[in-house]
């Protein structure tokens, strides 16, 4: 407990990014990796008196590292302990200037080990009796032409369609009803709005969670894009997704099956205190 009462110091998340630099490097792509420095560059450049705007950057730093797997050492350390939550220490500023300087670093690149000459293999004295005669090509067989019996049929897809059905998706987050991007599009009037939550699903395009909307139809709910606001759901869709769908201890269930039996403001409230900790 520091002095301010509030938990441990919020350090301890760079000092894992600084022990861990390598394999977050190689667990994000480049886009992922572009937004976590573009966050610490941000932290780096909050001013060290305003403890909100450095909590509010802090957060920003967990959310980009919420791409990494989740057994990786920095992924477990986001879950288990409220890092983000914690107030600023005197040099959280410094040190997320210093991982900037450290990630930003072009990687070496290797040594280049010179190939060896080839052997020069002196070439033999001509020989005075002839070479013989090569040997004759073999006679090709052709192949036996494929019995159509024996080809496999495709199964058609339900309905008497020929497209195969696609495979259900492995990620639990994929499984849940969601809508198109024609649909939302036409639920929203035009584009949907950035804080809707919008999970990429290859090769299908986006899915749009289909909590996101009343049952009945028409536009979002108004507490579902607050809620994304606080969840920052346009820069981490997933955990925006995950805090929806997830269980919570406090609401006594989960927030998406609590839209319109909880008033809004408990549903705000609960988003807002996971992320600024208070």
């Amino acid at each position: 407990m520091n002095e301010e009462g509030r938990g441990p110091s919020a350090e301890p998340l760079l000092a894992l990014i600084r022990e861990h630099q390598g394999t977050i490097r190689a667990a994000l792509d480049d886009e992922q990796y572009a937004l976590l420095l573009s966050r610490l560059r941000a932290l780096a450049g909050a001013p060290p008196a305003d403890d909100r705007a450095v909590r509010r950057e802090l957060q920003g730093v967990r959310l980009a590292l919420r791409p990494l797997p989740f057994d990786h050492p920095v992924r477990i350390a986001l879950e288990g302990v409220r890092l983000v939550a914690a107030p600023p220490g005197p040099t959280t500023v410094t040190e997320a200037l210093a991982l900037v300087d450290l990630l930003a670093a072009p990687e070496p690149a290797p040594a280049q080990t010179p190939e060896p000459a080839p052997a020069q293999t002196p070439e033999p004295a001509p020989s005075a009796t002839p070479d013989p005669a090569p040997d004759p090509a073999p006679v090709q067989t052709p192949a036996p032409a494929p019995d159509p019996a024996l080809d496999p049929v495709p199964t058609p897809a339900p309905g008497g369609s020929g497209t195969p059905t696609p495979a259900p998706s492995a990620d639990p987050l994929l499984r849940e009803p969601a809508l198109t991007v024609a649909e939302a599009t036409a639920r929203c009037g035009g584009k949907p709005p950035p804080e809707l939550i919008r999970l990429p699903d290859p090769p299908n395009g986006y899915r749009y969670p289909e909590f996101q909307f009343p049952a009945g139809g028409g536009t979002p709910h108004e507490v579902v894009l607050v809620v994304n606001r606080l969840l920052l759901a346009d820069i981490d869709p997933r955990g925006a997704a995950s805090w929806w769908l997830g269980g919570n201890t406090w609401l006594g269930g989960t927030p998406a099956s609590l839209l319109g039996r909880l008033p809004d403001h408990e549903l705000v409230g609960a988003a807002a205190t996971l992320v600024e900790g208070e």
